[in-house]
C-alpha cells in the first residue's frame, strides 16, 4: 500500500489513467469522482477520504480513492468507492490486490461494508468479473446508473446533425427570441452563484426533486473552478436570468451535473440554448464525451415509448436530454462487500425507512 501517496501524485495518476483491456462503451479516461477535488468537496459535508495505490518500479499502476461516511448510532461507517477502482479489469490478480488494500483501510475505518460503483458498462462479462472478485450486486445505487453520452469527437455540424430535429429547432427559437448565454467570470461569480442557487430552489419546487444546499453548490464551483474544471453558464433575455447550468470537465470528459431554470419566459427555450453553449465549450477545451448525467433506468424501447406520458422521477428530464443526440449507456451499478452482517441488516432497514 502506498502510504506516502501525495494528493499531487494521485491526481497526476488519475489525469493520465487509461483503462486497459477496455470493454465496449467503457470510457477511455478517468471519472472526475476519483479526483482529490471531489474528495475535498465531500470533506466539507461530513465525509473523509483514504487512497490506496499499487506501484511497479515506483510508479502507480492501480489504485482507488475511497470515501467514508459515519453511520447513525455509532455502528461504524460506509466505505464508498465512486467510479473506481482504477485498475485493469481484465487483470484479476491486480484487481484482487487493490481490493485487498481497500478491505484493509475500510476495516481500519470501521466500515460495515465497501460499496463500489465501477466506471464499467453493464454487460454479462463485467458482471462475471465482479462476481469473481467476491462482490455482490446491490439494489441501492448512489450515482445514476443510466445516462446519455454525447460523442464530441465529430465536428460541431455533425454533433448538431445527430440531435433531434425538435431540439435543433428549439435552439434556433431561443436564439431568434433574443436569449443570450454568457459564462461566469471571476468578477461575476459571487452574484452568479447566488442566482444559480435561487434558480435551483425554484426548479426543485417546480419539479419536486431534492437539491443540495446553496453552500454545496458554491463549494463545488469554487473548488473545481480553481482548477479550471468547472464553468457556470447563465442564459438571459434582456438582462433577466432564465436558466443556469454548472458543467464539469476533466481530461477528455465533461459532465452536466446541475441545472436550473426560471418559471418565466419558458417559451423562449433558454435551456436549449444554454445546453448547446455548454457542449460547444466542452468540445473547445478538448473533451470527446459530454455526459448528460442521469435518465430513467429503463431500456431504450421503454424510454422511447413512454417519455411523452410519464411525468414521474427523471422522465421529464429524459424528454429534454434525449434531443441532444446522446447514446444511452448503462453502468454496472453498485456492488458491495459486507464486513459486519448484523450492522449491514440494520443499514438496509434504515435505507428502506428512508425511502418510504
Amino acid at each position: 500500500m502506498a502510504r506516502d501517496l501525495s494528493t499531487k501524485e494521485w491526481d497526476d495518476y488519475v489525469a493520465t489513467f487509461t483503462p486497459l483491456g477496455s470493454f465496449p462503451n467503457q470510457p477511455d479516461c478517468c471519472h472526475i469522482l476519483q479526483t482529490s477535488t471531489w474528495a475535498e468537496l465531500k470533506h466539507q459535508f461530513g465525509w473523509w477520504t483514504t487512497r490506496v495505490a499499487a506501484r511497479r518500479e515506483g510508479r502507480i499502476v492501480a489504485g482507488a480513492q475511497i470515501l467514508f461516511r459515519p453511520l447513525p448510532f455509532g455502528i461504524g461507517s460506509i466505505a464508498y468507492l465512486p467510479k473506481g477502482p482504477l485498475v485493469d479489469w481484465r487483470d484479476l490478480e491486480q484487481c484482487r490486490y487493490v481490493l485487498s488494500l481497500c478491505d484493509e483501510v475500510a476495516r481500519a475505518g470501521r466500515a460495515i461494508l465497501l460499496k463500489i460503483e465501477p466506471d464499467l458498462p453493464d454487460t454479462p462479462e463485467t458482471k462475471a468479473i465482479l462476481r469473481q472478485l467476491d462482490l455482490q450486486a446491490s439494489d441501492h445505487t448512489i450515482q445514476p446508473q443510466s445516462t446519455l453520452l454525447v460523442d464530441m469527437s465529430a465536428t460541431e455540424e455533425e454533433i448538431s446533425a445527430r440531435m433531434k430535429q425538435k431540439t435543433r429547432y428549439n435552439i434556433r427559437v431561443s436564439e431568434n427570441k433574443g436569449v443570450t448565454v454568457r459564462m461566469t467570470t471571476p468578477e461575476t461569480s459571487a452574484a452568479d452563484l447566488d442566482l444559480f442557487c435561487y434558480l435551483m430552489q425554484i426548479t426543485g419546487e417546480r419539479v419536486g426533486f431534492g437539491i443540495h444546499t446553496s453552500e454545496y453548490y458554491r463549494k463545488a464551483y469554487d473548488l473545481f473552478q480553481d482548477k479550471s474544471q468547472a464553468q457556470l453558464f447563465i442564459a438571459e433575455y434582456q438582462g433577466k436570468p432564465l436558466a443556469a447550468i454548472m458543467i464539469f470537465a476533466f481530461s477528455r470528459r465533461a459532465w452536466y451535473f446541475y441545472g436550473a431554470s426560471s418559471n418565466k419566459e419558458r417559451q423562449r427555450m433558454p435551456t436549449y440554448a444554454i445546453q448547446w453553449a455548454a457542449i460547444r465549450w466542452a468540445k473547445a477545451r478538448g473533451c470527446t464525451t459530454y455526459d448528460l448525467w442521469g435518465v430513467p433506468d429503463a431500456k431504450e424501447n421503454e424510454l422511447e415509448s413512454q417519455f411523452t406520458e410519464r411525468q414521474d422521477g427523471l422522465w421529464p428530464v429524459y424528454r429534454f436530454k434525449r434531443g441532444f443526440g446522446g447514446q444511452l449507456t448503462r453502468s454496472i451499478g453498485a456492488w458491495e462487500r459486507v464486513y459486519v452482517p448484523w450492522a449491514y441488516k440494520l443499514y438496509l432497514r434504515y435505507l428502506s425507512r428512508s425511502v418510504t
